[in-house]
This record gives structure tokens, sequence and C-alpha cells, in this order.
């Protein structure tokens, strides 16, 4: 487990590490230059994951499964919100559905926690999860950066889970048209780093007013830029810290 300052959750846990670009929200992932550090510290875990293009890290498609991190959230006495995989995505291609249904068993055995799944793979997600068991602690979502993964939503849609739950993180793009029938739960949030796009503040507030018509809990994360601290995450002079309530 890893403490963290991601505002919606209390821990990361990381059995799959490495990823591939996909879409254009992956274009400054945090995560590759996190990996990139790792390395460069001597974890073994993140070597050979990324490689050097230009002046910025990205993902080589290397994908390694960590066996041992399963069994992890065993050993946590306290109840947590744990994002699952926040280094790389649970139902990436390369990671082989027997593997999926371990971190389904840790998940199940450890109930008190609070599982939060991301993937930007949610086609792949409702091929696999159906023969899965339905864990009430165990919460399922997918990024939607613009409109143009809106599809993604569609495929979320028919994954059978509690709470499902989109994260509109990075936003580089208006989502409204967006249809958030059955979406528990949204989060927003601009992009973070030194290459940061710009997010119009009219964005965000297109995403709240679908949310109070769908009746889906509202997360504004931050506004990110440059100096994401300096940005902050109030919106229209409030910050919205809504959580969404398992059915």
């Amino acid at each position: 487990m890893a403490e963290t300052s991601i505002e919606w959750t209390d821990a990361t846990w990381n059995p799959v590490a490495g990823c591939t670009i996909l879409t254009a929200g992956c274009t400054n992932c945090y995560a590759m230059r996190m990996a990139s550090r790792l390395e460069a510290m001597g974890t073994e875990k993140y070597r050979g994951l990324t490689r050097k293009s230009g002046k910025r890290a990205v993902w080589t498609g290397k994908i390694r499964l960590d066996e041992a991190a399963l069994l992890a959230p065993l050993a946590w006495r306290k109840p947590r919100k744990v994002f699952v995989n926040s280094m790389s995505d649970l139902f990436h291609e390369a990671v082989p559905a027997e593997f999926i249904a371990k971190v389904w068993h840790t998940m199940e055995a450890t109930p008190h926690h609070t599982y939060q799944i991301l993937t930007k793979r949610p086609d792949r997600m409702v091929e696999l999860v159906p023969a899965l068991k339905r864990l009430s602690n165990v919460w399922l979502g997918t990024s939607v950066e613009d409109d143009r993964v809106l599809g993604r939503i569609d495929d979320l849609r028919n994954v059978p889970a509690f709470v499902r739950f989109i994260s509109f993180e990075p936003l580089i793009g208006s989502v409204a048209s967006a249809n958030l029938t059955d979406i528990h739960w949204a989060i927003v949030g601009g992009e973070s780093g030194p290459k940061a796009r710009d997010m119009n503040p009219d964005w965000v507030d297109e995403i709240e007013q679908l949310c109070r018509r769908s009746k889906t809990a509202f997360f504004f994360k931050q506004w990110g830029g440059k100096n994401k601290k300096a940005a902050g995450r109030m919106l229209n002079g409030r910050t919205y810290d809504e959580m969404p309530l398992a059915i």
C-alpha cells in the first residue's frame, strides 16, 4: 500500500505496473513520469516500463504482474478507499484474465476496504467482469477526457457493479453530450504537470449540470496546471467532495 495525496481515495495498490498510450488523455500521464523516476531509483518493478521520447518518459507497452502485491491488502486492518493500479490499467489487454481473477479474490477477502478500479478499456471490463463475483466493495470506473471517447460510458453502463464512476481527468474538451444515466459518481479534474493542457471552466460547469440531472455525485478534484496547488480546487466559490452511495 502507498498513502496518496489523490483527493478521492486513501491509498493506492499496484498489483500491475506498466501501460500503453491509448488516447489523447494519456499524452501527459503522471504515471509514466513516476515509473521513470522509480526505475531511476532502482525499483526493479518499474525497470523497462518506460523509455525516453525527446525529454519525456513514455510507456513501452511492457506490463509487469506483481504476485506478491496481491497479498498486501490482507494486512491492512484499517478500512480504506483503495485506488487499484494507479500505475497501470487492470484491464490492459496484456493482463491475463486469470490474474484479474486473483485481484478479485483479494478484494473479496477484504470486504472492509472499498476498491476503486479505473480503466481506459471498459470494453474489456464489460467482457470479463460478468464472469467474476459482483462485490459491493468494488467500484468500477472509466476515464473520459473529451467527447471522442464518450463510448466508454456506454461500455461502463453495461458492467455489473454496485457503483459505476467516471474520471473526467484530464478534462481536455467538452463532454456536454455525455449520458450519465446509471453512473453514480463523476470526478472532474484538469491536467497537471509541466505540459498541462488548459481546462475551460465551462466544461466543468457542463458536467456539474449533467450530474444534477442524473443524480450523480459530483467531485471536483482540481484545476490542475503547472502548479496545481496554487490553482486549487474551488469551483464557483466552494469545494465539491460528493461521494456515491452504494446501491
